[in-house]
């Protein structure tokens, strides 16, 4: 039988008279502190599981006859990205040496629901390469970049502010979840990477851009909202703790971050309604993620209302970058991913200084916080964007003048799956 509560209401005032304060408080921060354990833990399942998501993104927008490639490379990035970034990479990002720009504490550091988080961002950060050099690049050479990412060139910058001692830290710049440190990282090296590698054959025609849709758009969808899911984990996870205050804090993460993506996506949906004449679907599916991107940064330092806006402008900016990358700059990145993850994680960190907050304070230009803010978010958003720019452009400079970077033509029209793998992904489908 179970007990009437109040009957036990008696019992537990003696309980707690007879205790001391400080047995009472030792006891809830035990409680809070495994309380936080498990939040980390499941947030990042829901980040491993984001991994899915970029997956079917990256597959159901380009062409079908590359899709095991595509698959063999996020594989691939969560494989590579869990044993470097455990054997090196943590202790380049959270070591203890403070110089403010480079941390050590030997190889093999962190521990468990701490380093299993902080893997899952590592890989993300590489697996945001993939989609954008999707269809004409060596697998043996993305897998090598895919190492370095994680490794070296996403835990070092990340130690700037993460660390608690870095340069950026001490400069007041905010990132709480990552739109610089993990989404500009890997948006601007997709850039890159798009460039040096070069357009897929028959993209651009006599100065024209020719279009190379996705072939299958429902699994694309299917993977943004595994993102968008894996994304409660990715922002909620990085309060790193529950209980009490924590809990309402992660909790108000969750519901901005859905906030922001909701926006996202209405933007690209209505600016590609009014420019194309029709509601586009991969535009409103990279609004919906440039949402998400735009919130990481300040999903702690943003009210519901910000958040939407700041989601909202993403979405919108989102539609510009792609086009303007696509047909003035004319480099072919298959999926979008540098506006989505680069421009829209510059805007991200750059809306903190423009109506962020701090609890009920104003710390942005636009609600009395003055420039300060504004200046330090510029300042990280333009370290990030230069070291991922310049570091990645090295690596494959190196990779493209002794592996090279690209597979032959013939291997190109062939499909990476049959060239690349010796297989395919879809029996008897070679077309597209």
């Amino acid at each position: 039988m179970i007990p009437n509560f109040l009957t036990i209401l008696p019992t537990l005032a003696v309980i707690q008279d007879a205790a001391e304060p400080t047995e009472i408080e030792a006891a809830v921060a035990a409680v809070n502190g495994d309380m936080g354990m498990l939040w980390m833990l499941l947030s990042a399942i829901l980040v491993f599981f984001m991994q899915a998501g970029f997956t079917l993104v990256e597959t159901g927008m380009t062409r079908s006859k590359n899709a095991a490639n595509i698959a063999m490379k996020n594989l691939l990035d969560i494989c590579v990205g869990s044993l470097t970034y455990w054997f090196v990479g943590y202790s380049l990002m959270y070591g203890d040496t403070s110089n403010g720009w480079f941390f050590w504490s030997g190889l093999m550091q962190g521990e468990g629901a701490d380093l299993l988080f902080q893997t899952m961002f590592a890989a993300t950060a590489a697996t945001i390469v993939s989609g954008a050099i999707a269809g004409r690049t060596k697998y043996s050479t993305y897998a090598i970049f895919s190492i370095i990412m994680t490794a070296l060139i996403y835990p070092i910058a990340g130690g700037w502010q993460w660390q608690g001692s870095g340069w950026l830290t001490e400069l007041g710049f905010i990132d709480f979840a990552g739109s610089s440190i993990v989404h500009s990282v890997g948006g601007w090296a997709a850039l890159v990477a798009a460039y040096m590698v070069g357009p897929r054959i028959g993209k651009f025609i006599d100065g024209k851009v020719m279009p190379i849709p996705g072939h299958n758009q429902i699994l694309a969808t299917l993977g943004v909202f595994v993102l968008w899911l894996g994304w409660f984990g990715f922002n909620g996870g990085s309060q790193l703790a529950w209980g009490g205050d924590d809990a309402v804090a992660a909790s108000n993460v969750v519901l901005v971050t859905n906030l922001a993506a909701a926006a996202g996506g209405l933007g690209a949906l209505i600016t590609t309604w009014i420019w194309y004449g029709k509601p586009n679907l991969p535009q409103t599916l990279n609004g919906a993620l440039a949402g998400l991107v735009s919130i990481t940064a300040g999903c702690g330092n943003m009210s519901a209302g910000g958040a939407l806006l700041a989601g909202l402008i993403g979405g919108i900016i989102v539609v510009f970058s792609i086009e303007f990358i696509e047909k003035k700059l004319k480099i072919d990145d298959a999926i979008g991913a540098a506006s989505v993850h680069g421009v829209a994680g510059v805007w991200g960190t750059i809306v903190i200084g423009l109506w962020g907050i701090d609890g009920d304070t104003g710390i942005g230009l636009f609600n009395g916080g003055g420039f300060s803010q504004l200046g330090a978010q510029a300042t990280g958003a333009l370290a990030y964007g230069v070291w991922a720019v310049v570091l990645s452009f090295i690596v494959l400079k190196i990779l493209k003048s002794t592996m090279g970077l690209r597979v032959s033509e013939e291997e190109e029209l062939v499909g990476l799956d049959l060239s690349e793998h010796g297989e395919i992904a879809y029996p008897g489908k070679r077309e597209r």
